[in-house]
């Protein structure tokens, strides 16, 4: 009896030694889910981001080192300006110049050049009577064979060459009365709005030369030191960002049914015994086969659905990138 009891006794202790076990691995995400959660395996993905600039050049400054946390908005780097300033005051000139041409021929001529056109105008047309008189005269003396038929004939030329020159300076008057013609007009128009959009191009380019954190997040690695000579996306720094971060785990395929988007879940790391908060915000339609690093050897083959979860809050960036992590849905 004594021997019973003893045995009674000690499989007892077992026992609840195995179930308090179990409660514990489950508080630290070690051990089995209770039945109305379920329990997956996963890795945290936080997304990098390659910064360079968006144009060439010598990489003049460098501000910050690897493992340095920064804002949004904060000057990571610049290049050399000088380049894209002697661009952008090109263009500025190009306008300007562009701009005057516009402003002539939107105004038409000056009084002062219309004066100028009737006057060579009332000249040519002297002089022309003065040769037409001339023929005349010529002509009269050339019937009485007191000139030579030479002399009448460079006398005709010279009246016609005068009629020639005064339909041309006619033709000028009306001209720059009128003004210019609306095609010049039209060109000079889009001579300025090419000029308007080479200046903004050359302003763009100016601003380009200085490289800001697109969001907050740390400084990974840092690729390139003052006067490397870059070409344009030319990696300059990797940034790991704040937000968003997810963890990817992955289903089988009689889990799929128990999952949907917005569900709530647990994320635990072996290095913390607090859980974290997630929300589930991507089921893949597609099935896949488990990645190497997930699950056992035997499971590595089975066809298995992805899914994402949301964490919106990180404390004291507990979740670092490819972290393992096991998650409890509910």
């Amino acid at each position: 009896m004594k021997k019973t009891a003893l045995i009674v006794i000690a499989l007892g202790i077992a026992a609840a030694g195995f179930f308090c076990r179990e409660e514990i691995e489950v508080f630290l995400g070690l051990g089995r889910a209770p039945e109305k959660e379920l329990k997956l395996f996963g890795n945290v993905e936080i997304r990098q981001v390659l910064l360079g600039f968006r144009v060439s050049g010598r990489l003049e400054k460098s501000y910050y080192e690897e493992g340095v946390r920064v804002e949004s908005g904060a000057l990571l780097g610049e290049l050399d300006p000088l380049p894209c300033e002697i661009r952008r005051a090109e263009a500025l000139a190009a306008l300007r110049q562009g701009q005057a041409n516009l402003a002539k021929m939107t105004s038409g001529y000056q009084t002062e050049e219309i004066r100028q056109a009737a006057a060579q105008r009332d000249q040519i047309r002297a002089s022309l009577s003065l040769a037409e008189k001339d023929y005349s005269r010529l002509s009269h003396l050339f019937a009485q064979n007191a000139v030579s038929k030479k002399d009448l004939d460079s006398a005709a030329s010279s009246r016609d060459r005068l009629r020639a020159e005064l339909a041309s300076a006619e033709s000028a008057l009306t001209l720059v009365r009128k003004g210019y013609r609306t095609e010049d007009i039209a060109a000079a128009e889009a001579a300025v709005e090419l000029a308007e959009a080479r200046l903004r191009e050359a302003d763009s380019s100016l601003a380009d030369t200085k490289l800001y954190s697109p969001a907050d997040g740390t400084i990974l690695t840092r690729v390139a030191e003052p006067g490397t000579v870059l070409s344009a996306g030319q990696p300059v720094y990797a940034l790991m960002l704040k937000k968003p971060i997810h963890v990817r785990a992955y289903v089988t395929e009689p889990q799929l049914g128990k999952i949907r988007p917005g569900m709530k879940g647990k994320i635990f790391t072996d290095s913390h015994p607090d859980p974290l908060e997630g929300t589930v915000a991507f089921i893949a339609s597609e099935a896949e086969f488990t990645p190497k690093q997930v699950q056992t050897q035997s499971q590595r083959a089975d066809l298995v659905y992805r899914i994402r979860l949301l964490v919106e809050d990180n404390p004291q960036d507990r979740l670092k990138n490819g972290m393992p992590v096991t998650v409890f849905l509910k």
